[in-house]
């Protein structure tokens, strides 16, 4: 076998291939092998016909064509290999000759990863948001575990705002009562936003026995997004009724004996989640910087194909989930079809371009990934996934996709080393030290963010 390699563009190249047809001898004893157990010939047992009987009943051609669809996979194959080209996708593949019992010529074109050349990252320099935890933060902290705890209790007025009401609703459409437009008992607090629009405004001030009628837009049921006729009528109003913050409290909401204690924990955890915030903010944008000083071009059917499975994620998973359709998501977002495209397209290639950028990183530094990272990434990927670890794993295994985890704990390795050379100042001025396990587990995360979706065609 002979081949050529012809580039196309800096991610595209034109493989020519020649087989001298002494080298398709095993896929044509495959063909015919095939052909035998497929086919009967009166006077010849299964799988005993003759070459020959096999070409004067079905053809030289067909023979041909088995043969030749068997062979082409492995002399590609070997092609690729030869030139050792890093090859993404499915190749468009072309028979440009085919002599029976001389040769074999074809061409097969396929997207290749680009050559990256990464520039010294050392200078890097990013700003984020400083950790200040005030205490009105500790305030609204603590009163949110006040409210986890607060009671209810029936009171003979009219309703207020934060009163838990107990309500009968029926909804009209036209004039008609819909089958799936009437609920009894349900509780609701005012103010909470969690029924329909409007509901608020018609509970305030009624009181037990009291009822209203208002036009709102039905958020779900067979008439969903139609405006409706809705009659409430209050059959309770209860009061929250909130415990004192005191040392009391601290003893019923958690492990300590004071307010005082209760609330330097809340500080510390505060402090622990913005500082958990700084730190994916640092990988992000070291991350954005670096795609900066990196040119990377981008395959343009990788590219297109991204672009699509991130809208069928969009539409048949998280909007299906939700009840939405695109449409009606469009219409939450405020966006365009074009603006959602654009928006799509660029997300797509900045998931590619970091892929290939981490990937050609992870090579450079030679990172590997041991048994003990990647457990953790998957531990974490389950309970994203909201399965056990276990299920989680049995998915990975049975999908294939261990390598594509393993890719995605090397990228996280590789951005770590980034964000670890690089400067990070916060809004005050002052150098922000973050700390190496928390700097590679958070790096993993936000790598793997950014390429999950692009992953599973680029390791093809």
């Amino acid at each position: 076998m002979k081949s050529a390699v012809e580039t196309l563009n800096p991610t595209r190249v034109r493989l020519s291939i020649e087989v001298p047809f002494e080298e398709l001898k095993d896929s044509l004893d495959a063909a015919y092998k095939k052909i035998n157990q497929q086919v009967t010939v009166k006077g010849f047992r299964k799988g005993k016909i003759p070459a020959r009987i096999i070409d004067q009943r079905f053809g030289r051609g067909a023979v041909l064509e088995e043969a030749v669809n068997d062979a082409l996979p492995k002399f590609y194959t070997d092609a690729v290999n030869e030139a050792e080209l890093n090859v993404l996708g499915q190749p468009e593949v072309d028979i440009t000759e085919l002599k029976d019992g001389e040769t074999l010529n074809f061409t097969a074109e396929v997207d290749i990863r680009p050559a990256i050349e990464i520039p010294d990252y050392s200078g890097i320099e990013v700003e984020v948001d400083a950790v200040e935890v005030t205490e009105e933060d500790v305030d609204k902290s603590v009163e949110q575990l006040q409210e986890r705890f607060a009671s209810t209790s029936p009171v003979e007025r009219a309703a207020e705002d934060g009163d838990v009401v107990t309500i009968d609703l029926e909804a009209k459409v036209e004039g008609e009562v819909l089958e799936d437009g009437v609920a009894s008992g349900v509780s609701y607090t005012i103010g909470s936003g969690e029924l329909l629009e409007g509901i608020d405004e018609a509970v305030k001030g009624l009181e037990a026995g009291g009822e209203a009628t208002f036009t709102s837009e039905l958020k779900g049921g067979s008439a969903e997004g139609k405006e409706a006729e809705v009659t409430v009528k209050v059959t309770q109003v209860a009061a929250r009724e909130l415990p004192a913050l005191d040392d009391e409290f601290a003893q019923l909401a958690s492990e300590f004996d004071t307010l005082d204690e209760l609330r330097a924990d809340s500080r510390k955890r505060l402090e622990n989640m913005k500082q958990y915030d700084q730190a994916t903010q640092a990988q992000e944008r070291v991350l954005e910087k670096l795609l900066e000083l990196v040119e990377v071009p981008v395959p343009e059917k990788l590219l297109e194909d991204e672009v699509q499975t991130r809208k069928h994620n969009l539409e048949h998973h998280q909007l299906g989930q939700m009840g939405l359709d695109i449409e009606k998501y469009l219409e939450i977002q405020g966006k365009t079809v074009e603006e959602f495209d654009a928006e799509t397209r660029e997300q797509a290639v900045k998931g590619i371009k970091t892929q290939f950028v981490l990937d050609e990183l992870v090579n450079k530094e030679k990172l590997n990934v041991n048994q003990e990272e990647l457990t953790e990434h998957l531990m974490r990927r389950a309970a994203s996934s909201n399965m056990s670890p276990d299920q989680f794993a049995q998915a990975v295994v049975e999908g294939g996709q261990v390598p594509m985890l393993v890719g995605e704990v090397a990228r996280g390795k590789a951005l770590a080393v980034v964000v670890e050379s690089a400067t990070v100042k916060d809004t005050n001025g002052e150098v922000v030290d973050l700390e190496d396990d928390e700097d590679e587990t958070e790096a993993t995360e936000a790598a793997a963010e950014s390429t999950d979706s692009a992953e599973e065609k680029t390791e093809a």
